[in-house]
């Protein structure tokens, strides 16, 4: 699922492509249930005519704000934003699997393509209604080492369903919970009410830092990711931990271990993130 950097990255990459104050001249969606709200016919009636005037991100949400409503756009495990200037003399593999395609007056198509079909989009008045209990976004400036302390410290739960948990903080996923705990040198069993001060301050330096690098990398490709370019990200190359059990640590050389921890597949070093005594995965 794309996480907080690919969301900002196709959020800036529209951000470049789409003029200000661009119109939407029609809308097809050909996928009905890819409309979460309203019903299709008033969602189509909804953003036809409307300008954007902004494009954001709030947690893994895209959010297009047109003149009158917001646009809320949640990729699930293999949406993509692409735009296209031109029509192409070869139709896109992608072309299948489009849900969503809105034209602009300027002659900029933009597809929601979806080949899982779990990507859902909205057209509401405020944005609240939708995003309203996401927890604080780890890159803004006023998250900081407190307000991490405040929501690990008050709760005691396990460090890596919590920071999955979007109502505990926004954007955080598999792959950048993983990478963040490794940085911090934190077991992803330990809980959360046990951190010492010091190790609070080394997680929230582990997630700035491996956040504000994937999106300088333009994200992370696995499989279904792309920039609105239809171009892979580049942080795949970086990653320290996901994705390369049997492989060395960077940090100590020992083989990366998979386990499932919290119901989700979890890579993580034994020697630089010791497990707990005595503690066991919420889930078994």
């Amino acid at each position: 699922m794309p996480e907080l950097p690919e969301v900002e990255t196709i959020a800036r990459g529209l951000q470049e492509r789409l003029p200000q104050a661009e119109r939407i001249v029609s809308a097809r969606v050909t996928w009905p249930r890819t409309v979460a709200t309203p019903t299709v016919a008033e969602f189509v009636r909804g953003v036809v005519g409307q300008r954007v005037r902004a494009v954001g991100r709030r947690g893994k949400f895209l959010l297009l704000s047109l003149d009158d409503a917001e646009l809320i756009i949640h990729l699930r495990m293999s949406g993509r934003i692409l735009c296209q200037c031109e029509a192409s003399s070869t139709p896109p593999t992608w072309l299948p699997y489009v849900r969503l395609h809105l034209t602009f007056a300027s002659g900029l198509e933009l597809f929601f393509v979806d080949m899982r079909k779990f990507g859902r989009v909205y057209l509401v008045r405020d944005a609240e209604e939708i995003v309203g209990d996401l927890g604080p976004e780890p890159l803004a400036p006023r998250f900081d080492v407190a307000t991490l302390q405040g929501c690990l410290c008050t709760r005691r739960r396990q460090l890596k369903p919590l920071l999955l948990d979007q109502r505990v903080l926004a954007g955080l996923g598999n792959i950048y919970v993983d990478e963040a705990l490794w940085a911090a040198g934190l077991h992803p069993l330990r809980r959360s009410d046990t951190l010492s001060d010091d190790e609070v301050a080394r997680l929230h330096a582990a997630i700035h830092q491996v956040l504000r690098d994937a999106v300088r990398n333009r994200g992370t490709t696995l499989r279904d990711y792309r920039n609105v370019a239809d171009e892979a990200g580049e942080n795949q190359a970086v990653l320290a931990v996901y994705g390369r059990e049997g492989q060395p640590c960077p940090r100590c050389g020992t083989a990366i271990r998979r386990q499932v921890v919290g119901g989700r597949g979890t890579h993580l070093c034994p020697v630089c993130q010791p497990e707990p005594e005595g503690v066991k995965d919420e889930d078994t």
